[in-house]
């Protein structure tokens, strides 16, 4: 319609944004590629992973009295938090010393491995307790594991 030379270009054109779509795609998935392949462990550093139902009333009582503030707290930011569902398999990298029974289950974990937990939900004040008495126990991290986190 237009004539050979408008649609010449017009193809030229086209093969050349497909070609720098398909560069730019391949270049991103071998990022994510190297990124997979040398990222650190999931759950380097402190974490407190939260073991948890949909039907568990204990649960959504902690989400409304702590789920809400936890990650803004001098506890959130030293123990992130992680959820995961009782029925679901644990994430990559996590060590459990025994399978969680009830829910919820609130377990400390140090680079993946547990250190302790607290099972059940005591209540917004007995739960800040033990949480703080979980974390003063841990152990002090030695330069290499400072590191990791």
């Amino acid at each position: 319609m237009y004539g050979p030379v408008v649609n010449e270009r017009y193809a030229r054109m086209r093969r050349t944004v497909l070609d720098g779509s398909m560069a730019s795609l391949r270049m991103a998935v071998c990022a994510l590629i190297a990124g997979v392949a040398f990222a650190l462990p999931a759950l380097a550093g402190d974490a407190l992973l939260m073991i948890e139902e949909e039907t568990c009333p204990w649960c959504q009582r902690w989400d409304e009295e702590i789920g809400v503030v936890y990650h803004k707290t001098e506890e959130g930011q030293r123990a992130p938090l992680r959820r995961v569902d009782i029925g679901a398999p644990l994430p990559d990298g996590v060590t459990l010393k025994s399978p969680a029974r009830y829910t919820p289950t609130f377990v400390l974990l140090r680079d993946g491995v547990e250190v302790d937990r607290i099972e059940g939900y005591p209540g917004e004040e007995f739960f800040w307790g033990l949480l703080n008495e979980m974390l003063d126990r841990l152990p002090a991290r030695t330069p290499t594991q400072e590191g990791l986190s």
